[in-house]
């Protein structure tokens, strides 16, 4: 299944905000991550629409999670971002060309529909088992327990950096 870039920002861009006490500003995140600003300002509208993050308006605005990264999963943040439309869909194919088959013998979808419908159902599963907080812990062991409290600083300009 393919996902937009946008997906892999966001994603970013939540677990760093577990992180923080306080709203981050959507051009610091832009900085922190290397990326365009104005790429990231849409992804991080489509996790405020979708209700998984809000923005503070004011000098100490920004963004921040909505609720406990624990009821936030990847499927959420996919969602917001690229949609909660199928991967596949099924165009009837099979109903079309010269050996055509009529409409009353398509009753039951083919066997390429089943199988990708059936993909999709576990990419749907595997991406609603993992949370916000399991990747903001993943990143803990991966890179040691001061690497979020870091980037927090960084974010908040409480170090230099």
């Amino acid at each position: 299944m393919k996902m937009s870039g946008g997906v892999e920002w966001a994603l970013h861009c939540c677990v760093v905000l577990t992180a923080s006490s306080r709203p981050v500003p959507a051009a610091r995140l832009a900085e922190l991550h290397d990326v365009s600003g104005s790429y990231l300002a849409k992804q991080l509208q489509a996790l405020a629409r979708a209700g998984l993050i809000h923005s503070v308006q004011g000098k100490s605005g920004g963004y921040a999670l909505t609720r406990a990264p624990e009821s936030i999963s990847l499927l959420d943040v996919v969602h917001a971002v690229d949609g909660p439309g199928p991967a596949f869909v099924c165009t009837e194919i099979r109903q079309r060309g010269p050996l055509a088959s009529p409409p009353e013998a398509c009753a039951r979808a083919c066997p390429i529909s089943r199988a990708m419908s059936s993909a999709e159902k576990a990419w749907h599963a595997a991406l609603a088992a993992v949370t916000i907080a399991d990747l903001a812990r993943d990143v803990a062991v991966d890179s040691g327990p001061e690497a979020l409290p870091g980037v927090s600083a960084w974010l908040t300009g409480d170090s230099a950096g």
